[in-house]
């Protein structure tokens, strides 16, 4: 009542741009017919806080949290038809009952080392600019500048995953020019 004593004073116009603000702001609010439902915002759960529990999880949980030992036995026995997994070995309370005969234990063989790092930890400043030479020579695509910044971040890797041959010959070609290589 108030509003419109308010309005009637003022010119008409005024009260026309009144009434398209209040239906504008009404259409806006209201979801439209045409669109989908607008969705409540909900609020994000804290990180320190526990989040909330699907229900239908809760309530399986609880339902299995209430079963005796035999009930818990068929339950694993019908999941594990149902899912078909194997069966699991179960390891003894105690540990291993049993320590394996020395006769009956076989070594697994060893596994050969194909692939080799070769990698530059120190050298010798009075051969420096040799070994910037041999650097450029030895990595592909790499300029003086390069080879020498190269060199002066050491300990670096020169080249990964080559054999032993490359290796010991790469070695050889560093140790010449005054390197300390490790290969491994």
């Amino acid at each position: 009542m108030i509003v419109s004593r308010v309005v009637a004073r003022k010119s008409i116009y005024q009260f026309r741009r009144f009434h398209k603000c209040i239906v504008v702001c009404q259409t806006d609010t209201a979801p439209a017919a045409t669109s989908r439902p607008v969705e409540p915002l909900t609020v994000p759960i804290p990180e320190g806080a526990n989040k909330p529990v699907n229900p239908k999880l809760d309530k399986i949980a609880n339902d299995i949290t209430s079963l005796n030992l035999i009930e818990v036995m068929e339950l694993s026995d019908l999941l594990k038809k149902r899912l078909n997994l194997p069966d699991a070995q179960v390891m003894p309370i105690g540990g291993f009952v049993g320590a394996p005969k020395s006769d009956e234990v076989e070594e697994a063989p060893k596994q050969v080392k194909s692939s080799f790092t070769v990698k530059l930890m120190k050298f010798d400043e009075k051969q420096k600019i040799a070994l910037i030479k041999e650097i450029k020579q030895l990595l592909p695509n790499t300029n003086l500048v390069q080879a020498k910044k190269f060199i002066e971040s050491v300990p670096v890797v020169i080249m990964a995953d080559i054999s032993q041959e490359e290796a010991n010959k790469l070695k050889e070609s560093i140790v010449k020019v005054g390197g300390e290589v490790e290969i491994s």
